[in-house]
């Protein structure tokens, strides 16, 4: 015990109480009381509290901790204990603080029964927690919560653990305490388990693809634009060749407006009221009333969106490209091994296209499963120039790279790779609430029109390990890492 020269400090406390029980949190105490009673004595002041409870009903007890020194040190210094007692039936709360002019050896912390625990916690369950952290990323964070946080709390009650998540967005750790090492084990492997299923589903969508730029060219990325300014509306002929009338919003609106004018201009009408004699009918004479003629609208025709087709379905001229692998990369960790694969088989994928610039020549347009009267990926095909599948075997490198270091999902492995550029897909229609959800569109115009388009022949100068939804400054997705494509001839 230590002592203090100027002032003595002791602390007596009675404590009287029944049915004390922990509950499965181990931060949280909750007793019943019949009476509580603590006496504080710190030099020649005496303070005592007193709360009583005649209803005999639960109360529940939270500690509040703050900084006890435990090491000797001047009469000046002082440090803080802070009890909160809150009745659940809504009972008086009380707060007691005793400031001390001394210093408390650990022996006085640790000494006492269970009264002392009421107040200053139990150290030594709180001794035996265990706890370990576990990286997960922040994308799979909203499955283990579940859905009104229901599959986090079937999880700490079946496990008797607490489940912390980080309040920061770029942290990608979840702390998992629990009073064992069983039940911190068991909660860990049902959260592996959650983890799991869920990047096999659909419920996690793609992060990462490898994919092949050609929005480097920007003679390509003008003729995307024209094409779909020309499908939105710039020429509505190629909507429906058999429509002939035109007509859009701005003209409909400033119509309405003069209809609504006219009858304020017109307001004051004279009518002739006749009355017979021997009928108490009334006639009326409309001759003198003029009458106001509006011309017919025209029938409107076929808007672009009654086809199913929206701006926010056509892929963005600057992120034009090629798709070898598409990736779930949910956490920091993979991501990094992701860009080590990459950057680990340039040579291979050098040796695979003979060292030699490729080129590629993009034609026409097809439509991926389906028919284009119901079409959902719009794309046009991809022709290598030579045709002596280069450019195949260096994206076989690349895929079997990745499947080899576990970064591809079993599924994704045994697709076939299929290289073509994507100019529509329904599914990146954005949803709204007002509009029904068209899962396909119209495409048959379309392919009327450029169904033999001939896009143009590109070079392909390197593959990147792209970001989806992350753009860079020149408008193309982030990009991780980047391997260079030959493009000049090596002297032999």
């Amino acid at each position: 015990m230590i002592g203090c020269s100027r002032s003595l400090l002791r602390v007596d406390r009675v404590l009287r109480f029944t049915n004390t029980y922990v509950s499965s949190n181990p931060t949280h105490f909750q007793r019943n009381y019949h009476g509580l009673s603590c006496d504080f004595i710190m030099g020649d002041r005496k303070k005592r509290v007193c709360i009583d409870d005649n209803s005999k009903k639960e109360k529940t007890m939270k500690s509040i901790w703050r900084p006890i020194a435990t090491n000797a040190s001047s009469c000046e210094e002082s440090s803080i204990t802070a009890a909160t007692v809150k009745s659940e039936d809504g009972g008086r709360v009380q707060e007691v603080g005793c400031s001390t002019s001394s210093t408390i050896s650990n022996e006085h912390l640790m000494q006492g029964n269970v009264e002392n625990k009421v107040l200053e916690g139990d150290s030594s369950l709180s001794a035996e927690n265990h706890s370990i952290s576990v990286k997960v990323g922040a994308s799979l964070f909203r499955f283990i919560k579940g859905k009104g946080g229901y599959t986090q709390k079937m999880i700490e009650e079946e496990t008797k653990v607490k489940i912390i998540f980080p309040s920061s967005k770029e942290d990608e750790f979840i702390t998992i305490e629990g009073i064992s090492v069983d039940n911190v084990t068991s909660a860990s492997e049902k959260i592996q388990a959650i983890i799991d299923e869920t990047v096999r589903s659909r419920n996690l969508d793609y992060s990462h693809f490898i994919s092949l730029p050609l929005a480097i060219h920007p003679e390509l990325v003008s003729k995307l634009v024209n094409f779909q300014n020309t499908i939105l509306g710039n020429d509505n002929s190629c909507i429906d060749e058999n429509l002939d009338t035109d007509s859009n919003e701005a003209e409909d609106t400033i119509d309405d407006k003069e209809v609504d004018q006219s009858p304020k201009e017109n307001a004051d009408v004279a009518v002739e009221l006749k009355v017979d004699d021997d009928s108490k009918s009334v006639k009326v004479n409309l001759t003198s009333i003029p009458f106001v003629s509006y011309a017919p609208k025209a029938s409107k025709p076929s808007a672009s969106s009654d086809l199913g087709i929206d701006k926010s379905i056509f892929i963005k001229p600057k992120t034009f490209h090629l798709t070898v692998l598409m990736l779930k990369l949910w956490n920091t960790d993979r991501v990094k091994t992701a860009t080590e694969v990459l950057q680990s088989i340039s040579s291979k994928v050098m040796e695979a296209l003979d060292n030699r610039p490729l080129s590629v020549r993009l034609k026409g347009l097809e439509c991926m499963k389906g028919s284009f009267a119901k079409a959902r990926v719009l794309y046009t095909p991809v022709e290598e120039i030579g045709n002596e599948a280069r450019l195949l075997r260096a994206c076989q490198v690349i895929i079997d790279a990745y499947v080899e270091a576990g970064l591809v999902l079993e599924n994704d492995a045994k697709q076939r790779l299929k290289l073509h550029a994507t100019v529509m897909n329904s599914r990146h229609r954005k949803r709204t609430k007002w509009k029904r959800n068209v899962d396909s569109f119209d495409a048959r115009s379309i392919f009327k029109q450029y169904g033999s388009e001939d896009w143009g022949q590109y070079l392909i100068r390197e593959a990147h390990l792209s970001k989806r939804f992350s753009f860079d400054e020149n408008g193309y997705y982030h990009c991780c890492a980047s391997i260079p494509f030959p493009e000049n001839m090596q002297a032999e």
